[in-house]
């Protein structure tokens, strides 16, 4: 297998990273083909799987509009992936000039990714981080160098909590960063769920098998579990809905190319609470 010249060292291209896999998915280039080989055999059980991940990211860009609009000009986004177009730095840039924006993952291909993608914006920068480490995300350089944790924070979990089981205590991880920001933060978070995919639970339980077999397992949970997450927040408007429900009615930007109709789009649950 041809290693790539933008691998970074001591990446081992033959295990497949969730978020290569979700690159994969959106057509981009930053993957290997232990990814492709991964999301071609989750596809053979959810082929609709493209389109789950277009509606997370369509929903993300309306949550930050909606962010930028409130007042906020801090994005903390943990489990970025690899940004493409459209990314969160790109819809701030366009909703709040001068907004900062902290990207995070553990994947060093998609930390790797994003520190070029922002390179020579000293508003914007990356972090090797994990998500089932607070605190080494909120005491990192970059954190510390660009986000107030004293004034209100839009803290982005996009599609990253079904990767982090129990065992890990997920919810104990979004409350430690809870505590950390200031009254009136943001937390937007979407969550894959077998409520809503348009197959039998049986089917879409051989991709959550794929995921297990490469070492990051996909959780499934219910709308009830995923709204624990926010626990200490207020829910807004319209609460925790399918993805493509969420503040649907408002301004598409260029990149929005979920449709609204499609029933893969409703194979998760977006929601956006803020910090009492």
């Amino acid at each position: 297998m041809e290693r790539p010249a933008w691998a970074p060292p001591g990446i081992d291209i033959a295990m497949p990273s969730a978020a290569r896999i979700n690159d994969c998915y959106l057509g981009g280039s930053y993957n290997f083909e232990a990814d492709r080989d991964a999301a071609r055999r989750a596809m053979e059980f959810l082929p609709g799987f493209p389109k789950i991940v277009q509606a997370n990211r369509a929903f993300t860009r309306r949550a930050v509009r909606f962010a930028a609009a409130a007042g906020i000009d801090q994005f903390l986004d943990i489990g970025c992936g690899i940004p493409s177009f459209g990314a969160v730095h790109e819809t701030v840039r366009a909703a709040a000039p001068g907004a900062r924006v902290v990207y995070v993952d553990h994947d060093p291909v998609a930390v790797a990714h994003a520190r070029a993608v922002v390179d020579g914006e000293p508003q914007v920068d990356a972090v090797f981080a994990d998500l089932r480490k607070p605190r080494d995300i909120l005491g990192s350089y970059e954190v510390r160098a660009l986000i107030d944790l004293d004034k209100p924070t839009a803290l982005l979990l996009a599609a990253i909590l079904h990767f982090v089981e129990d065992a890990y205590d997920p919810y104990a991880a979004v409350g430690e960063l809870r505590d950390a920001t200031a009254s009136g933060s943001l937390l937007a978070v979407t969550h894959i769920s077998y409520e809503g995919i348009p197959v039998p639970q049986e089917q879409a339980a051989g991709a959550v098998g794929v995921y297990k077999d490469i070492r990051n397992p996909l959780i499934m949970r219910s709308r009830a579990e995923i709204a624990r997450f926010f626990e200490g927040y207020d829910m807004v408007e319209p609460g925790l809905v399918p993805m493509p429900q969420w503040r649907a009615d408002t301004e598409l930007d260029e990149y929005d190319e979920c449709e609204a109709e499609d029933p893969w789009a409703f194979s998760g649950f977006a929601g956006v609470g803020r910090k009492r």
